[in-house]
Formats: structure tokens, C-alpha cells, sequence
């Protein structure tokens, strides 16, 4: 293989591979991607509602948020994305955006060319194949989102959301357990379409129960079982998950 191999691009191929098959030549060929850093501002939006983008943004490191909003400007969040997300990989075929994405967090993000994108899904079909099925993911994650507003009280919508977020982090599934989620209680209302204050109450009400609670930005998990059936929560629609690799794996050694 020739080309410049990313580290950066690890995480992401981690992430591929774990639904998809793809050979050693296929994920040599994702790490040497072409992609550029940028850190992103917490607040910022950094893909704007009908702004063409010639890129994909993939997040690094950091905490977004993709949205929709009406003609006030009222946000509605239809996705959180977190490290290893690639969190808008469809604008590869549709780069005028209809949902943009707003760092949540301080947010590092790596910007992919759309033309080193779709060069490499002519040339490898399981590669292209992996990114509908990435892409497949994500639209079963906002199809959730939906039904978790239009058809959810506050008490289940809550759950299901920590309980996504909980399989997405990587928590162990056990009967307790914790992880850090960088979110307000703000966002949280974006998130569910709930007020902040009703936010406030649906946690108080799932502490008092000895479900779950939020102790500056970590979710602790006291019951697992019991806040999955409150939430009517089937992680089937996530996908397997992926392994975070922190150096490079061993299907990427080169020779």
C-alpha cells in the first residue's frame, strides 16, 4: 500500500470494521484518507443549515449535537455524536445540508474531502457498502429520536436516551454502572423536547426511583434492567460496537 497512514483514522475504521467486513487493504485504504484537524468551539455550529460542505466531518474528540430548527431559529436535537462517530457521512451525496451539527463541547473534528470519499467507494465496494451501513445506523438512530418525542412520556424518554448513550460510551451492560456524558440539562431538553425544568424533574424522578442519576456530567447507572424496561430500550438498531483502539491495530500493522 502507498499513501500516508493517519492515526487519527483508527478509531473510525474500528468502527466500520466492527459491522462490516473489510480486508486489510480496505482499511489501510480508510487511514490514508486525507483529512485535516480542526477544534471546534463549544456553541459553535460547525455545518450550517444550507451551507454546501465539501467535506465529512468525523468526530475525534468532544460532544455535538446534530439539529433541525424551524423559522424562530427553536432547535430540536435528532442526534448526539460522540468520539468515533462520523457524524455527517452522508453529505457525501447530499453536501447541501438539511440537518447541521453544533459542538456541544470544545469539539475536535476531522474534515474528509467528499472526492477522496467517493474515489474510494469506486474503487472498493465493501468499503462502500460499510458506509451505508454506517450511514443506515444513524438514520435508525434519529427514527428512534422521533419516536422518543412524538411517542414517549418524559420518564421513558429519558431512559432510552441514557441507555443509548450508555451502549454508545461503551458502559459495561451490567446492573451498575457509570460513564461521562458532557451534557446540560439544556441540551438534554433539545434532546428529548422537554423544558429544562421538566428535565430537571424526569432526572429527579428516576434518581428517586434508584434508577439512574447525573452528578456533574456522569451518568450513574444504578439498575441497568430496570431503567432498559422503563426506557422500552433494544439496542439492536446501534449496531455492534465497536473497539476504540488507542494505538494501531493489528489488521493496520504495515509490514
Amino acid at each position: 500500500m502507498t499513501g500516508s497512514i493517519s492515526s487519527n483514522l483508527y478509531p473510525f475504521v474500528a468502527r466500520l470494521a466492527a459491522h462490516s467486513h473489510l480486508s486489510r487493504d480496505d482499511q489501510h485504504a480508510l487511514a490514508a484518507l486525507p483529512n485535516r484537524t480542526s477544534q471546534i468551539a463549544e456553541k459553535r455550529d460547525f455545518v450550517r443549515l444550507g451551507e454546501p460542505v465539501e467535506h465529512a466531518c468525523f468526530i475525534l474528540e468532544g460532544f455535538a449535537a446534530r439539529f433541525s430548527q424551524n423559522h424562530a431559529g427553536l432547535r430540536q436535537y435528532t442526534a448526539f455524536h460522540i468520539s468515533g462517530d462520523m457524524a455527517d457521512l452522508h453529505s457525501v451525496v447530499l453536501p447541501n445540508p438539511t440537518s447541521g451539527l453544533q459542538a456541544l463541547t470544545t469539539t475536535t473534528i476531522l474534515m474528509v474531502p467528499h472526492a477522496a470519499l467517493r474515489e474510494l467507494t469506486r474503487t472498493r465496494s465493501t468499503v462502500a457498502e460499510a458506509f451505508w451501513r454506517e450511514c443506515m445506523i444513524d438514520a435508525a438512530i434519529t427514527a428512534q429520536w422521533v419516536v422518543n418525542v412524538g411517542r414517549r412520556d418524559a420518564r421513558t424518554r429519558m431512559a432510552h436516551l441514557l441507555c443509548e448513550m450508555a451502549r454508545r460510551y461503551g458502559a459495561p451492560q451490567t446492573a451498575h454502572c457509570t460513564f461521562v456524558m458532557p451534557t446540560t440539562q439544556e441540551n438534554l431538553a433539545d434532546a428529548t423536547g422537554l423544558t429544562s425544568v421538566h428535565v430537571n424533574r424526569t432526572l429527579k424522578v428516576l434518581r428517586d426511583e434508584g434508577v439512574a442519576a447525573i452528578r456533574a456530567r456522569t451518568v450513574e447507572i444504578f439498575d441497568w434492567h430496570r431503567l432498559q424496561d422503563i426506557g422500552e430500550f433494544d439496542d439492536a438498531y446501534l449496531g455492534p460496537a465497536p473497539a476504540a483502539p488507542r494505538h494501531m491495530p493489528n489488521s493496520l500493522a504495515l509490514a
